[in-house]
């Protein structure tokens, strides 16, 4: 297992914020400590503005490096953030190498991306982390890739960037009602499956199932995983009851697949998170 991490993505905070440094530190010394499968660890890639503008306009990319005022009341102007989103960027295109060179790879870095559309930050997002490797797995030969995002929330700024592209799959499993609202109906490329609130474990779960055999059809060169860990039972931020078995099932039939994968994390704001993303590894890695 290959895991990509910076530790100076630790270096941004607000109060009382539940996108916070500990997410990624607790973590890594989690994984660090298990014995079950080797990690090689790895710094993120240098990123280019030119890479970033492959899914953001350059009035959103300025517009992060010299924010003052917050985005919204969920997401800070964080001093540095611009770089900070960057390294995430970076760490995301380091898994999709490792990915198309045969190898599991997760990005254990924060911010996440997933609500970050073309031209706005929102849902502590600012850069599309896996939308931005999505575009670029195709610039590099993987013409076919599937975006798979678990979060309990829809993934609203990846599906706006990649709805409508060639050759790409969208397939979001979320909770709704819930945060931001959007993922109601499936469209063009786009495949959503919502869930209601305090749904049984099994039917998320079933709809996980549902949306990996319709990526199996859709026969992807590449799958991109926005991993997001807070359908867990005891998370904060939404009503979902999945347990850390139930991610390690995922990583297992994620796996299963046969495909090259790279995995990206996106939301989990619960205490327990470390143990999330060691089940979820787990599984990823055969054990």
């Amino acid at each position: 297992m290959n895991v990509i991490t910076d530790v100076r993505c630790l270096d941004y905070s607000a109060p009382d914020h539940p996108e916070r440094p500990e997410r990624i530190s607790r973590t890594v010394e989690l994984l660090q400590s298990q014995k079950d499968y080797p990690i090689t660890w790895h710094q993120p890639l240098h990123v280019e503005d030119k890479t970033i503008l492959m899914a953001h306009d350059e009035a959103h990319l300025n517009h992060v490096r010299t924010a003052t005022e917050s985005f919204g009341s969920d997401t800070p102007a964080y001093k540095h953030i611009a770089d900070h989103a960057r390294r995430s960027v970076g760490a995301g295109l380091k898994a999709l190498h490792l990915a198309k060179a045969g190898e599991l790879a997760f990005s254990l870095m924060r911010p996440p991306g997933h609500h970050a559309t073309r031209n706005h930050a929102m849902g502590f997002c600012f850069f599309n982390n896996v939308a931005i490797v999505a575009l670029m797995a195709q610039r590099l030969g993987m013409r076919r890739v599937a975006v798979f995002d678990f979060d309990v929330h829809h993934g609203n700024g990846t599906e706006a960037i990649l709805k409508g592209r060639p050759n790409i799959l969208f397939l979001s499993v979320h909770q709704h009602p819930a945060y931001p609202g959007t993922g109601t109906e499936s469209e063009d490329n786009c495949l959503n499956f919502p869930v209601p609130p305090h749904a049984p474990s099994e039917m998320y779960l079933a709809d996980c199932a549902a949306a990996l055999k319709a990526l199996k059809k859709f026969h992807p060169h590449i799958v991109l995983i926005s991993a997001g860990f807070d359908a867990y039972k005891g998370d904060p931020m939404c009503q979902q009851n999945l347990e850390a078995k139930d991610f390690h099932w995922l990583g297992h039939e994620i796996r299963s697949l046969g495909l090259p994968v790279a995995s990206l994390l996106e939301g989990g704001y619960s205490d327990a998170l470390p143990e999330l993303i060691h089940a979820y590894l787990t599984g990823l890695s055969g054990h």
